[in-house]
């Protein structure tokens, strides 16, 4: 989607959600209007700042943290056929156990603070950083491996110069998928156990049947994401470009 095309699309979003709600004639407690959440989203504006503050530095913590730990993952597998026969099969099977269902053990061992979310945010965006990178860490051409070999470089020097560059793209790849799922992670564990962000916000309007406040903090998290996702495309399209710079 181009920029140009989002405020049309926002547009189209409201025009719809307003038609939903003439044609179903929904009272404001099962869907709020637009406007109505936009009323609520106004009086709430400074709950809403803060907690979405909140939930930024968790996402963000936690995509910073999983991506370094991704990455260097990916490095050593790729590095190391023991550590790739070894801990490859283990980082497949614990995708078979989602996620979701290690909240509360998290919010149990990390408490109710910042800790839980970040770790979330951490483990979900792990695997797709670390599988997407080490896809690219391997498939480095055959050709630019025995040129490197027949110059006498050095594995280090080789996996510096030919092979991380290589990969960038594909760590690209992994780092857009972060950006969607980190959110996720973080709001998830404000579901199961939090003071504060917009995944507590969230519950604290349903249980008090404040569902326009609910709609507001849903669509600011919405807004977070898609900046989130920008900003890393951002960072993923001049990772490729650096890459193809060095080819």
């Amino acid at each position: 989607m181009r920029r140009s095309d989002i405020p049309l699309a926002i547009l189209l979003g409201l025009a719809l959600w307003q038609g939903i709600v003439l044609l179903t004639d929904a009272p404001h407690y099962i869907l709020p209007s637009p406007w109505r959440v936009a009323q609520a989203a106004y009086y709430a504006r400074v709950s809403l700042l803060e907690n979405a503050w909140v939930t930024t530095v968790e996402v963000l913590l936690g995509l910073l943290i999983g991506t370094g730990l991704g990455a260097a993952t990916a490095i050593q597998l790729s590095q190391s056929k023991t550590s790739e026969r070894l801990l490859l099969p283990l980082l497949v099977f614990t995708q078979a156990v989602p996620v979701f269902a290690l909240a509360p053990l998290l919010t149990l061992w990390f408490g109710y603070g910042m800790g839980s979310k970040i770790v979330m945010a951490v483990l979900i965006i792990y695997f797709p950083v670390t599988s997407a990178f080490h896809d690219g860490l391997t498939r480095v051409p055959t050709g630019y491996r025995d040129l490197a070999q027949s110059m006498g470089a050095r594995r280090l020097r080789f996996m510096r110069h030919v092979q991380i560059p290589q990969a960038l793209p594909s760590l690209a790849t992994g780092l857009r998928l972060a950006a969607v799922y980190a959110p996720i992670g973080a709001v998830i564990g404000e579901w199961v156990g939090a003071s504060k962000g917009l995944g507590y916000l969230m519950l604290l309007a349903n249980g008090r049947a404040k569902i326009d406040l609910m709609f507001a903090a849903l669509i600011v998290l919405a807004c977070l994401t898609v900046l989130l996702h920008f900003a890393v495309g951002q960072l993923a399209l001049r990772l490729t470009r650096y890459a193809e710079g060095r080819m």
